[in-house]
């Protein structure tokens, strides 16, 4: 998995390239926690994302709970694979995703 960031005053823009798994996310896990603090609008672009398991799920959930104290969260480009994971559990009614 590679992270792709562009910060542009408080926003921040996170591509994920590759696969969200029990192995990368902890990476993404670490970036955010890093990155996050001052952030009031936070986009993920899913574009080149081809994979996500519930690790990846688990690391998306805590970066929204984040985002809902202190700004907004935004999912863009999710492949149909991705979004029907999002609807199979439920992620699709609790994240803004377009």
């Amino acid at each position: 998995m590679n992270i792709i960031k562009n910060a542009e005053n408080d926003k921040l823009t996170i591509a994920v390239v590759g696969r969200l798994d029990s192995n990368t996310a902890p990476q993404l896990e670490a970036e955010l926690k890093q990155s996050i603090e001052e952030t009031k609008s936070l986009v993920f672009d899913f574009t080149k994302l081809d994979y996500v398991s519930s690790a990846g799920l688990r690391v998306i959930l805590a970066a929204q709970k984040q985002m809902n104290k202190q700004g907004s969260m935004v999912i863009t480009n999710v492949k149909p694979t991705i979004m029907e994971v999002f609807e199979i559990t439920g992620f699709a009614d609790i994240l803004t995703i377009e």
